[in-house]
């Protein structure tokens, strides 16, 4: 029984076994069957994920080359209209405008077609970059077609090639006539702004350090940066400019006439301000058109002056035998507006005062530039010309007058410098008088040039009018900068005309340490290579060439630390003025010689690493150019000519 229970028992056993293997291996199969279902569901996903992003790609990939081709076609495009304005031809710069604009909308239009990009992280924000510098662009071509439109009435008038309004009727006519309708187009400006704005606000919303500046991106981050200053600058100059632009037709005497005080500056004997002045005329404009009620010499207008102060501590100390303070010295600040209202304090007590609306003054490169563009000029029985004049290496007008004004003689010349104003009034003339489409775009375009390089300086008293002038840096201010800044400002005080033989050069070297701190080396080298001139008054020659008394101010960031000057024949004095630290000097050029002066000092502010120095460095005003090199830890990063004012962003660290 027991032997039959056990063999039984061991049935029973092998029957579970078996029924317990059974159900493992189909609840297997049916594991691996729906493993199996899963793994080609799965497979089907992920094949139809491949298909999709690489159909994807495909797609997107045409697209970006459609955008590329697309955009190197707009690039063609704003070439041409580049090239329209370098032609200045406004008609076409207009019409290359309005087909830029256009080819821009269907680069817009494909770039819309990636929209998807945006909402994929990482490469959405440089979708969104793209279609930013898009839609900037777009805005930025829509303020040129309407400058372009505000201009296009004025094209003869102003030079500019292409059909005008303007086309009939004389000269004169043809200014009194665009004066008139000037502002009716004037609003524009506002137009111009709102659009450059946009353009604004699409750039500055594109992060430059998205960019790593690694290989070529570094240059794409470095453009982009760029392209940051430039819609800025242009915001800038629009919003700064828009008070002159709105007062022009009031400053040209559209409905009243305006009187200005014009002084001609001797840039051969240099003055903080451009020149020693030398006569001054009051010219009238009514309509824009420009009449001279009266004319003379500055010793004239002197002897006017009710009574002359005492001389002022720089005159008094520097140039020689001067003790009383006189209208022609009184530009002695290298600002003009602070100089020209030296000029003013005695001007209000002369005798012969007349109410103006304001000082503008000019040098001789103005009028040398003026005559190089319409050829010979007459004037009180006296021909002038811009060829080189090899007496003095200088253009021939600037001999003939210095012949004139400057040399002696044993008879008394009347209004012997009022010989200016009758050679401007003859090249205003002439300019008036001759071919509209040959002459006006050169001359109006060397107006905007000599303005620039402050060879025409602006003092007007419409307060809107002079802070447009101040925007375009058109009226010899002191600027204030955030960085390192540079301005040196020389006076030539009883050198006679030796800056008219000077030649200058500055080399400014930077020397920066590991924590940041600058240290700055600047030698300036004076070198005058013509032989004395005969000055002797009774031998009757014109006495131009002698040696140069020169004071100098070299004007730094405030709180920079003078640590050794060479070259200074007195002590080096450190004062404060402007916002501005400077030091001031005094040495001599001799003819037939050289004088260098070198500055070292330390800038108040340390650099950060990796960052950039911005630099500022002012030219003086009389001042041709200089030719400038700078170094950085031994190591030259520029050279140029300096013949305006010129801003840097060097990396020194």
């Amino acid at each position: 029984m027991e032997e039959k229970g056990f063999q039984k028992l061991e049935v029973v056993q092998e029957d579970t076994v078996t029924s317990h293997a059974m159900n493992a291996s189909a609840s297997s199969r049916k594991r691996r069957s729906r493993f199996s279902i899963k793994n080609k569901k799965a497979l089907g996903i992920i094949i139809a994920l491949v298909i999709i992003l690489g159909l994807g790609s495909i797609y997107t990939g045409i697209q970006a080359l459609a955008v590329y081709k697309q955009a190197m076609v707009v690039k063609v495009q704003a070439r041409k209209a580049y090239d329209a304005i370098k032609q200045q031809n406004i008609i076409l710069t207009k019409d290359e405008m309005v087909k830029t604009k256009a080819e821009i909308a269907v680069l817009d239009k494909k770039v819309g077609g990636l929209g998807y990009l945006q909402i994929i992280p990482f490469i959405g924000s440089y979708y969104q970059d793209g279609k930013r510098i898009v839609d900037a662009a777009s805005h930025g071509v829509e303020a040129a077609i309407i400058s372009t439109d505000a201009l296009i009435p004025y094209a003869d008038v102003l030079g500019l090639k292409g059909a005008s309004t303007f086309a009939g009727g004389s000269a004169q006519e043809r200014i009194r006539l665009a004066v008139k309708t000037m502002g009716k187009v004037v609003p524009q400006i506002d137009k111009i702004e709102e659009q450059l704005i946009i353009a604004q606000k699409d750039i500055d919303g594109i992060n430059p350090k998205r960019y790593p500046e690694i290989g070529k991106i570094k240059t794409l981050r470095a453009q982009i940066e760029q392209l940051r200053g430039v819609a800025d600058g242009a915001v800038i100059a629009v919003q700064q400019g828009k008070p002159l632009i709105k007062a022009l037709p009031t400053i040209l005497g559209e409905s009243k006439e305006k009187k200005y005080l014009v002084l001609f500056q001797n840039d051969a004997e240099l003055r903080p301000t451009g020149g020693f002045l030398t006569y001054y005329a009051i010219f009238r404009i009514e309509e824009g058109i420009i009449k001279v009620d009266e004319s003379s010499d500055i010793y004239d207008l002197d002897s006017h002056v009710r009574s002359h102060p005492k001389a002022s501590e720089i005159v008094a100390k520097y140039l020689p035998k001067v003790n009383q303070s006189f209208i022609r010295d009184s530009n002695i600040s290298p600002d003009f507006v602070t100089s020209m209202n030296l000029f003013n304090d005695q001007y209000s007590t002369a005798s012969n005062k007349k109410e103006v609306d304001g000082i503008i003054a000019i040098d001789t490169h103005f009028l040398v530039n003026a005559i190089r563009i319409l050829g010979e000029v007459s004037a009180s029985g006296l021909t002038f010309k811009a060829d080189n004049d090899p007496r003095c290496d200088c253009p021939q007008v600037v001999y003939a007058l210095e012949d004139q004004i400057s040399k002696p003689v044993g008879y008394i010349k009347d209004n012997r410098k009022g010989l200016l104003a009758d050679l401007m009034l003859a090249t205003m003339n002439k300019a008036l008088a001759s071919s509209a489409k040959k002459y006006w775009g050169p001359l109006f375009q060397q107006f905007i040039a000599d303005a620039q390089q402050k060879h025409i300086l602006f003092y007007l008293y419409d307060k809107d009018a002079q802070s447009g002038m101040e925007a375009l840096n058109w009226a010899g201010r002191v600027r204030n900068f955030d960085g390192d800044y540079l301005y040196v400002n020389d006076a030539n005080f009883g050198g006679q005309k030796s800056n008219l033989f000077i030649n200058e050069d500055a080399k400014i070297e930077y020397s920066v340490s590991g924590s940041g701190e600058v240290n700055k080396k600047v030698t300036i080298t004076y070198k005058n290579p013509w032989k004395y001139s005969d000055c002797n008054l009774e031998h009757g020659q014109l006495c131009l060439n002698a040696t140069l008394r020169n004071l100098q101010r070299f004007y730094v960031p405030k709180g920079s630390t003078l640590t050794s000057v060479k070259g200074s024949q007195v002590k080096v004095e450190t004062k404060e003025e402007f916002g501005k630290t400077y030091y001031e000097s005094f040495f001599t050029v001799d003819p037939l010689g050289k004088s260098t002066i070198v500055y070292e000092y330390k800038l108040p502010f340390k650099v950060e690493k990796g960052s950039k120095l911005p630099v500022l460095i002012q030219k003086q005003p009389g001042v041709e150019k200089i030719a400038v090199e700078i170094d950085v830890n031994g190591h030259k990063v520029e050279k140029f000519d300096l013949i305006s004012d010129k801003e840097l962003s060097l990396t020194v660290f």
